[in-house]
């Protein structure tokens, strides 16, 4: 092996190797969880249940958001896309839509009795909701960020 050969290895195997190991991502049936925060959108997620924003407008899904073989779900939820700065507690049937891929999440929500569509957004898990334009539903993050633990065990 030439010396130049031998080097362009060992330095693309020294880069390679930096010490962090890269979180899998979820599988088929695993449950999205945790906080996923962008900018003026964010995503609080347990098994049971989630809580959304995008802009100034909320929504909640019942039942917990289960990822297929892609990383993607397809959910039903009721949306309010008038909740600020005077809620008018007008709710609308919707679905919410969305990928993940690594750390990311990537969604859309559609009303399915008018056509209003929010999204696409970009979420990071474990970032804080960056709700700037909007006041509404901020929260202290609980921790560092890290993928599920079901994730990690991959």
């Amino acid at each position: 092996m030439s010396f130049s050969r031998g080097l362009a290895l060992a330095l693309g195997a020294l880069l390679a190797c930096d010490g962090t190991a890269a979180e899998p991502g979820p599988g088929p049936g695993d449950v999205v969880l945790g906080t996923w925060g962008g900018t003026d959108a964010g995503l609080i997620a347990d098994d049971t249940s989630a809580h959304l924003h995008i802009g100034c407008t909320l929504g909640n899904v019942t039942g917990p958001i289960t990822l297929d073989s892609s990383g993607r779900f397809d959910v039903p939820a009721l949306y309010n896309i008038t909740a600020y700065p005077v809620d008018r507690g007008i709710v609308h049937p919707a679905r919410v839509v969305g990928v993940i891929t690594g750390r990311d999440l990537y969604l859309t929500v559609s009303l399915t009795d008018t056509a209003v569509v929010l999204g696409p957004v970009r979420l990071r898990l474990g970032t804080e909701p960056g709700m700037v334009m909007c006041p509404i539903c901020r929260r202290a993050p609980a921790g560092p960020p890290r993928a599920p633990a079901a994730w990690r065990e991959r």
